[in-house]
């Protein structure tokens, strides 16, 4: 059994399990951007465009004492330093450019800052840093936007949404934005991160979030705004070459939906079981893992449980994580082969188109967690489930000779007690000797 935390990164690239249905409330999106740049091995480049508010409430000297928009640029210039090569990144604004106070004009300000490609690091901080706190807030506008900039795609690319206050510009109403995006199956992710902490801002940067499959974060700090930009920046790198599967997972085995090698991704109710079903033939080993997004306010002392278990209820192996403390994603994992089985789970009755016998291998997920005060239960947390199929292995059960197996090793070590024991008797004796005849 391996048990562990797979890397927050893997989680970014949870989609919306959601979608609109009915009639679209709001216009389509404009013409796409050209097609993206081919990364690595012929696939796409992880494409990440930042949406930053630069309206006039972002003047505001409330992070540590510095306004919202110097904390936001400081935090950006780091974020570009650290870009990864691969990285086509781009940078909008909304409210950046009209001073006036004509709210038709206004609520149209929202502009591309720096393209989405790949970055002159110089070009963009030099871009960032000249901005002023100036108009409007057209959120909605601005996603949209968003979404032309980064085009279409096979693949997982992100928008990470930077404000301090709700959109001033309904409609478009930007959590309808988002559904709209989700409806579509662009493979969009918006993650949001509120400078601001009234509760109506933050229920709309959820709804934005919860909508797309996305991240929600309060923001309070300058040092906490960088690392999260730049964890969001990383998850874009490490996920965009797979585009996860949606499946919904089911309370009871036999009615599982069946799950092959893949990246899946599904959305789990707090406290909820969700169980999906894994056919693994003799001679294969099964890895699994999961990682479930804490995309909004969640009580302390949490724990995510991953368990193989036969189509019986009988448990095989578990992975296990716990936390207490700010993060924004809990990972576990396990591996499992027949031949560590000890004859809790029995081959299926049917035999694979190969011949070999199978046995079905209930996943399992569950949580332990709970909504803090005022936190959304509906819908359900994202969830991401990867699983493997590999030649089993005889690593967990030790050595290829055998050495590390019980009643082996126990006379191993008495054997070579004994003659130590044998060893420093007789060189003590003869030492004795010695001394006798001096």
């Amino acid at each position: 059994m391996i048990t562990g935390r797979r890397p927050k990164a893997r989680l970014g690239s949870l989609l919306a399990a959601l979608a609109i249905t009915g009639g679209a409330l709001l216009s389509g999106l404009p013409a796409h951007a050209d097609e993206p740049s081919a990364g690595p091995a012929g696939k796409e480049a992880p494409r990440v465009d930042l949406v930053l508010d630069v309206s006039g409430s972002m003047r505001e000297a409330d992070i540590q004492g510095k306004t919202r928009i110097s904390v936001a640029q400081q935090s950006l210039s780091d974020v570009i330093d650290a870009l990864p090569a691969e990285t086509e990144f781009g940078i909008r604004t909304l409210g950046a450019n009209y001073p006036g106070t004509d709210k038709a004009q206004g609520c149209l300000d929202s502009k591309q800052l720096f393209p989405v490609g790949k970055t002159n690091k110089t070009e963009a901080k030099t871009a960032v840093a000249t901005l002023r706190p100036t108009g409007f807030t057209p959120i909605g506008l601005a996603l949209r936007g968003a979404a032309q900039d980064l085009g279409k795609g096979e693949t997982t690319r992100r928008v990470v949404l930077i404000t301090d206050g709700e959109d001033t510009c309904t409609p478009p109403d930007p959590c309808d934005v988002a559904r709209e995006l989700a409806s579509q199956g662009i493979h969009l992710v918006v993650d949001t991160l509120g400078l601001a902490h009234d509760d109506k801002t933050r229920q709309q940067l959820l709804c934005i979030a919860n909508a797309t499959g996305g991240t929600y974060t309060d923001v309070r700090t300058q040092e906490q705004l960088t690392e999260k930009v730049k964890q969001l920046v990383d998850r874009s790198n490490d996920t965009y070459t797979v585009a996860p599967v949606k499946t919904a997972g089911t309370d009871k085995c036999e009615s599982a939906p069946v799950l092959t090698p893949g990246v899946y991704s599904d959305r789990e109710k707090f406290s909820e079981h969700r169980v999906y079903r894994v056919p693994v033939k003799a001679g294969q080993e099964l890895r699994a893992s999961v990682s479930v997004a804490l995309d909004r306010p969640v009580a302390r002392d949490y724990g995510v449980l991953l368990q193989a278990t036969s189509t019986t209820g009988q448990e095989l192996v578990r992975g296990t994580d716990a936390g207490s403390s700010r993060t924004d994603v809990v990972s576990t994992g396990l591996r499992w082969s027949a031949a560590a089985s000890k004859g809790y789970a029995t081959p299926t009755a049917s035999a694979s188109p190969s011949g070999k016998p199978e046995t079905d291998v209930c996943l399992v997920v569950s949580n332990s967690l709970a909504p803090q005060a005022g936190a959304a239960a509906d819908p359900g947390l994202p969830l991401e489930l990867t699983v493997d199929l590999t030649a089993a292995s005889p690593a967990p059960d030790g050595p290829a000779m055998g050495l590390g197996r019980g009643w082996i090793l126990l006379l191993v070590l008495t054997l070579a007690g004994l003659l130590t024991g044998l060893l420093f008797g007789w060189i003590a004796r003869w030492r004795i000797a010695v001394w006798q005849e001096n």
